[in-house]
């Protein structure tokens, strides 16, 4: 089976990724490869921090790999957090404060229309390529469900009553953002390892 490393230390994208590319492809994460380093994300666009961490896993190990970045784009908001999603509330940033600050600058707002969006960057023998995953939807008035993770239970896909935190994870898992562009990246495998 082929190897490829997932450049993150989240195991929640981790269990997500591994559950839809689990049978064409052996996942390897960071922990498999002792790598706690904290990779830089630096750069202003989602494409930009994907390929940041991809670049270092790959001129480190000298692995094909891939890399994530995933925003939440609020319209009402400019696109906010977007690139700062994970880091949105500040110093005190957490899943539940990030959530509460959206929530926060939307009271009283009727536009609602958000989307998630993934950019993969994957480096595949001398090439680079990027694939992206978008989903649009509302954020909702509170929080709503236990499972996902990051700002799933404030969000809810467009054509479902339901938050993505209270989708089953089998269902979430195809037609989330990060779904689109994994399914975008598997194509892209298949058609060149076989």
């Amino acid at each position: 089976m082929n190897k490829l490393v997932f450049a993150t230390n989240n195991a929640h994208k981790l269990a997500e990724v591994r559950a839809i590319l689990e049978s064409q492809f052996e996942i390897i994460s960071l922990a498999d490869l002792n790598c706690a380093d904290e990779i830089p994300e630096t750069a202003d666009t989602l494409e930009g921090n994907a390929l940041l961490k991809a670049t270092y896993i790959h001129e480190k190990f000298g692995l094909d790999c891939f890399a994530d970045d995933t925003g939440l784009e609020v319209e009402e908001l400019g696109g906010e957090p977007g690139v700062y999603s994970a880091r949105y509330a500040g110093e005190d940033h957490n899943s539940f404060n990030n959530m509460c600050k959206v929530l926060s600058l939307l009271e009283n707002k009727t536009n609602r229309k958000a989307c998630f969006r993934t950019v993969i960057a994957l480096i595949f023998g001398n090439e680079t390529l990027f694939f992206e995953g978008k989903i649009d939807g509302n954020i909702t008035m509170q929080p709503r469900g236990e499972s996902g993770f990051g700002y799933d239970p404030i969000f809810e896909p467009e054509g479902y009553p339901l938050s993505f935190a209270q989708l089953a994870a089998d269902e979430k898992n195809q037609i989330s953002h990060r779904a689109l562009a994994v399914n975008k990246l598997i194509a892209f495998l298949q058609h060149n390892t076989n």
